[in-house]
């Protein structure tokens, strides 16, 4: 998003995701996301509200790009893609923290603090 150590930046990266067929504002909030959802899952920053967003992301990849690929990883390099096997890994863990929330080191649980 940011275009930091030789990435494209935000406008590269919505162009790219244009280029594949994705519409402009699926590819808008996939970029945002990843980056703050990304932020916010590192740190326990409103962990429920970040992995909400990663897991919809992760939804949305699955149905418009890897599940046409099947289940597997593209491991050998004879797919024309990736499958969903590692979206099913990130929707899993992005339900864990939606319903346990971000865990005793995070910044939600030491805002919430009471004692």
């Amino acid at each position: 998003m940011l275009g930091w150590f030789g990435g494209h930046g935000f406008g590269g990266t919505l162009a790219f995701f244009s280029q594949m067929g994705i519409p402009t504002p699926v590819a808008a909030f996939a970029i945002v996301v990843e980056l703050l959802c990304g932020l916010g899952l590192l740190v326990g920053f409103l962990g429920r509200v970040a992995a909400f967003g990663i897991l919809c992301k992760m939804v949305i990849a699955v149905v418009m790009l890897a599940g046409r690929y099947g289940f597997f990883m593209n491991w050998s390099g004879n797919q024309g893609g990736e499958g969903f096997e590692y979206h099913l890994l990130a929707i899993a863990l992005g339900l864990a923290i939606l319903i346990k929330g971000s865990g005793a080191l995070s910044v939600d649980r030491f805002l919430t603090k009471t004692t």
